[in-house]
């Protein structure tokens, strides 16, 4: 066995208009994160969660990398001591250059605090097909850009002639201090063998222990084949879930929100989002840490956003704190 790694834990930021309709703005949206942060903070939460949509389900969204920037921007001058975790981003709705780009912009705010889920807009087909994207080639889409970004990242001068992008000579500086590590998500084997052949990770969400487990497996395999060894694996899930005095205060709380934003009965999902009280909850995401997880992500409704920091704050604490991992 090779050394323990530390369970890290993030609560989501949902912007209010992806689930409730009118958002706050401006300073009152700044003041707001701003004790949001702090509480994150005290309750020894270890990174924001931020999305990332363009055009969901007829108009929901923010961007993911905008949203990053102006967390660790707030983070620092708060002195809040929190990473920033940007999922799913769907970089295959952009092109690599601009991607790379705007990565090292942030990464240069917050050096080694900021990590990348990356998707391929599986959701909601009329959000790629308004990015002028076609649906039919996400996945190789995905590919082609995802190795570019590595390229450009690590500082290369790139010259590439693909099937969706062309690059002379292209080089960016500066390279981060600290790697970014870019962990894919996604429940097909296409995307397994994806995060195994280019990413540092994989990020699951709506799926069973069990699978996560097997999926990991699969994900360091695939790297095996690829001739790739040393990866600094961060594995990951995210979990929407309801907190509540029981489970059905819990489910009343998250299942609306879920229902509102994919517009699909939340007896879809079910099975697949914890609720209950942070013990009950906790229960339910222990074997995900056990199967290799050593990221969670928890998007929570318990009422309010502090209530829903100060639940994750107590799963967290219930949590193993170290996944034991196999030597390379």
């Amino acid at each position: 066995m090779g050394e323990a790694r530390v369970v890290r834990v993030g609560v989501n930021l949902m912007p209010e208009h992806w689930v409730e309709g009118p958002a706050r703005t401006g300073r009152a949206l700044l003041a707001h994160r701003a004790k949001l942060f702090g509480r994150m903070t005290a309750g020894g939460i270890d990174h924001v969660m931020v999305g990332d949509h363009v055009m969901f389900q007829g108009g929901v969204g923010n961007d993911g990398l905008t949203d990053a920037a102006s967390v660790v921007t707030a983070a620092a001058h708060l002195d809040a001591d929190l990473d920033v975790y940007l999922a799913v981003y769907l970089m295959v709705l952009r092109h690599p250059m601009l991607v790379a780009r705007q990565i090292l912009t942030v990464a240069q705010l917050a050096p080694g605090r900021l990590s990348l889920g990356l998707g391929i807009a599986g959701d909601d087909r009329r959000e790629v097909e308004a990015c002028g994207v076609d649906p039919r080639t996400r996945g190789r889409r995905m590919d082609e850009a995802l190795g570019l970004v590595r390229r450009l990242l690590a500082g290369e001068a790139v010259t590439h002639d693909g099937e969706f992008f062309r690059l002379d000579d292209a080089h960016l500086l500066p390279t981060p201090e600290q790697p970014v590590p870019l962990i894919v998500g996604g429940r097909s084997d296409a995307a397994l063998r994806r995060a195994g052949r280019l990413g540092d990770g994989w990020l699951g969400i709506w799926t069973s222990a069990a699978r996560c487990a097997q999926a990991i497996t699969a994900v360091e395999g695939y790297a095996t084949d690829a001739g790739r060894t040393g990866v600094d694996w961060r594995h990951g899930m995210t979990f929407w879930c309801g907190f509540g005095a029981d489970r059905a205060e819990a489910r009343a709380r998250v299942a609306p929100a879920m229902e509102g934003l994919y517009r699909t009965p939340f007896s879809a999902f079910e099975r697949w989002i914890p609720h209950g009280t942070p013990a009950q909850v906790a229960e339910r995401v222990t074997p995900f840490v056990e199967a290799g997880a050593t990221t969670l992500n928890f998007i929570p409704f318990a009422g309010s956003d502090e209530a829903g920091i100060d639940a994750v704050a107590e799963v967290r604490a219930l949590l193993p704190r170290k996944v034991a991992e196999e030597a390379s």
